[in-house]
C-alpha cells in the first residue's frame, strides 16, 4: 500500500488490556466506523504467532477501507501477515533493516524525540515519523520526559518526513496538535478502553480549514 501522509490524521494503537472488554477486532471496527484513518497493532509481550494471528484478523477487519495496518516493531510478524508495514522506535529494529525485510512499498514509521534522532532519519527509507511523548501517558512506562506542545512544534519544524504526535493526546488537543505542524494524532486510551469506541473517535474533529475559526 503506497503511504499517504491523510492516514496519520486519527493514527489508532491498540492495546490488548485496555481492549479487553470488546476486544480487539471489535474495538478496531468500531474506531474505524467513527472516522480512525490508520492502525498500529503494539503488543510487547506477544510472541510472533501471536501477533501474525492478531495481524490477519485486524488485516481482514480493514479490508476494503483503505486504512493501513502497522505492526509495532515485529517485522517478521508484518512480513507473515502480509501487514502494510511497520513502526520501529529508536531501540527496536533499524528502518533500514525493516525496509530490507519488507521491500519498497512497505510503509516503515519511526518514533523520535529529539533533534539528533530527526537529524538522522534516512528519508529514503522512511516514510513518516513519530513525535513524542507528547505528555505523560500510562500506556507507555519506559518514554523519555514529555516535551509538550513546544517540543512537538520544535520537532516537526525540523522532520523532512509526515509526523504524528503521539503521548497523553485526547480530542481536545486534536487543533492544538494540528497547528505545532503534525498531520495527525495517535492514541490509544482515547479511543481504546472507551465504553463507546466509535464515539470516541468520532469526538476527534477534522482538521480546520483556511479562514475557519478555531
Amino acid at each position: 500500500m503506497r503511504f499517504k501522509p491523510e492516514a496519520l490524521r486519527l493514527y489508532l494503537v491498540t492495546d490488548q488490556a485496555l481492549c479487553a472488554n470488546h476486544g480487539l477486532v471489535e474495538t478496531v471496527e468500531a474506531a474505524l466506523s467513527g472516522g480512525v484513518t490508520m492502525v498500529q497493532l503494539r503488543d510487547k509481550v506477544a510472541g510472533t504467532g501471536e501477533l501474525v494471528g492478531l495481524a490477519r484478523a485486524l488485516k481482514a477487519a480493514l479490508a476494503g477501507t483503505g486504512v493501513p495496518l502497522i505492526i509495532n516493531d515485529a517485522v517478521e510478524a508484518a512480513l507473515i501477515a502480509g501487514a502494510d508495514g511497520v513502526h520501529v522506535g529508536q531501540g527496536d529494529a533499524s528502518v533500514k533493516a525493516a525496509r530490507d525485510r519488507l521491500g519498497p512499498d512497505a510503509i516503515v514509521g519511526l518514533s523520535c524525540e529529539t533533534e539528533a534522532h530527526i537529524a538522522a532519519v534516512d528519508i529514503d527509507l522512511t516514510d513518516y515519523l513519530g513525535i513524542g511523548t507528547v505528555f505523560a501517558t500510562a500506556t507507555k512506562d519506559d518514554h523519555n520526559p514529555p516535551i509538550g506542545l513546544d517540543g512537538l512544534a520544535r520537532l516537526c519544524a525540523r522532520s523532512p518526513l509526515p509526523t504524528v504526535a503521539i503521548g497523553g493526546l485526547k480530542a481536545r488537543h486534536t487543533q492544538d496538535v494540528l497547528n505545532a505542524g503534525a498531520d495527525g494524532l495517535a492514541v490509544v486510551s482515547a479511543i481504546c478502553g472507551q465504553p463507546d469506541p466509535k464515539k470516541a473517535a468520532e469526538a476527534f474533529p477534522s482538521p480546520r480549514t483556511d479562514g475557519e475559526p478555531a
